[in-house]
């Protein structure tokens, strides 16, 4: 049980950096984490995220991130089965 908890965290942490690289660039240049994972303060705070694309830029790392989750439990599976 120890082993498919460690394997969701390693392969989480992996997609998370996987989806950093890809999608965390605009205009050439890789945003800092700060800037993608702080909290918006107010509504105008949000439209201007949403303007630029950090909350797009934040989901699609946030997915790739689970799904490198989903891949560790699947890892699991295959190598328990063997």
């Amino acid at each position: 049980m120890k082993n498919i908890f460690i394997l969701i965290i390693i392969f989480g942490i992996l997609g998370l950096v996987v989806g950093y690289l890809f999608f965390g660039k605009i205009a050439g240049e890789y945003i800092s984490l700060q800037t993608i994972f702080q909290s918006s303060g107010g509504a105008l705070e949000t439209f201007g995220r949403k303007l630029s694309g950090l909350e797009d830029m934040r989901q699609n790392i946030l997915i790739s991130g689970g799904v490198g989750a989903v891949v560790g439990v699947i890892i699991y599976y295959v190598r328990k089965g063997k």
